[in-house]
């Protein structure tokens, strides 16, 4: 028997919780509702109980282990978090991480899976504050439903309805299901982010990489099963679950690591290594009446020094972060560079530190535009096409 944790928002739509939570128990899964003070508006402890043949939760008092904290035991006793309705405040709480009541704390708290089907007025879902909320969650592997269109108890019509019971309900049964594991027992080594490259104990050079692509794909790769290796240069973003995380500041460093981490079975270098260094000042380099100059030198090529090696991988994957003739430029690196594919995307706009990405896959076999999509879609669609790739 799987066991879903149920956290009702408050919206009109929660009375079909309900029906979601019979739905549930008689596909035979165990359900355990948590009300939150506006859903109790809409439907009682009472009758979830009764539908659920279990306690219901309201607040963080009504946990009598809490000394013991039972929130987080509650949160982690389920093999699913399911939030329906998640109204555009639950959303919005979800992406920032607050945890103001004992639904956020259990969202917060949890190390489980999180489903959100969305449930609120058409001109709050296509809000940009919401849209921005939805690609955060997305982006942090909060899988969320789109809502249904239709006529609202508002009055309006268009996309904001909560998705029927049953709609909900096989979501729930697909996230539950075992997870396919195409790269079992494969080794993937992924580097993401920039490097900084030191001018002297203060000051040093380096590049807009937030490390946002390259970690979602070393989840993304995790969750298919492989074991992975993540090079990752100084960023801000915490380690994906099931990730061996090596942390690089310089590309020397970044180059090291890769090379300490093979054998691997595929390679996704997305990292924005810094293409030059210079001769580290041993002090504080200070301002006077001109400018220093500074001599660049070449950093090590890691991804041409990667398909030349005697360890090359069998797959090797590297990126390309252009600002014109994106197609044609990575077209040309491919080649140059010696590698089997190569993820080409235009950074002229907000991809740096974004959410979202629009990439063009080159391969031997030709040139495939992939629609904008969160960076995390792109990295689930990428893992796809290397587990496809490594199995054949």
């Amino acid at each position: 028997m799987k066991r879903v944790l149920l956290i009702v928002g408050g919206g009109i739509a929660a009375y079909k919780a309900c029906e979601l939570v019979r739905l549930l128990r008689r596909r035979g899964h165990g359900v355990r509702c948590v009300l939150t003070d506006g859903a109790q508006h809409f439907v009682t402890p009472m009758t979830l109980a009764a539908l659920s043949e279990d306690q219901v939760y309201t607040t963080l008092w009504d946990l009598k282990d809490e000394a013991e904290m039972g929130h987080i035991q509650l949160s982690r006793q389920a093999d699913l978090v399911v939030v329906a309705p998640a109204t555009a405040d639950l959303l919005a709480k979800m992406a920032a991480g607050l945890a103001d009541d004992l639904a956020t704390t259990l969202l917060l708290a949890t190390d489980k899976p999180v489903l959100a089907a969305p449930a609120m007025n058409v001109r709050m879902w296509t809000h940009a504050a919401t849209v921005r909320n939805v690609a955060q969650l997305r982006a942090d592997g909060v899988t969320v439903l789109e809502p249904d269109e239709g006529a609202m108890a508002c009055g309006e019509y268009g996309p904001g309805r909560l998705p029927e019971p049953a709609a909900i309900a096989a979501a729930i049964d697909a996230a539950l299901a075992p997870a396919p594991r195409p790269l079992a027992a494969r080794h993937v080594l992924v580097s993401a982010g920039p490097t900084h490259e030191p001018i002297d104990p203060v000051r040093y050079i380096a590049n807009r990489s937030s490390g946002k692509q390259g970690f979602a794909i070393a989840r993304a790769l995790a969750a298919a099963g492989a074991r992975v290796t993540l090079v990752a240069g100084p960023v801000a973003l915490a380690t994906p679950p099931g990730v061996t995380r090596v942390d690089v500041e310089t590309a020397k460093e970044m180059a090291a690591a890769v090379d300490a981490a093979l054998p691997a079975d595929a390679a996704v270098m997305v990292a924005a290594v810094a293409d030059w260094r210079v001769e580290v000042a041993p002090q504080k380099v200070k301002k006077g009446a001109a400018a220093p100059a500074l001599t660049l030198v070449e950093n090590p090529d890691i991804l041409a020094g990667l398909a030349a090696s005697p360890r090359r991988p069998r797959l090797l994957v590297g990126f390309a972060a252009e600002t014109e003739q994106v197609v044609g430029q990575a077209v040309a690196k491919r080649a140059r560079k010696g590698i089997d594919w190569i993820v080409a995307n235009d950074v002229s706009a907000d991809v740096f530190g974004g959410d979202a990405n629009a990439v063009t896959l080159v391969t031997a076999e030709g040139v495939e535009t992939w629609d904008r999509a969160s960076k995390q879609q792109v990295a689930d669609r990428l893992a796809e096409r290397i587990a496809t790739a490594l199995l054949t």
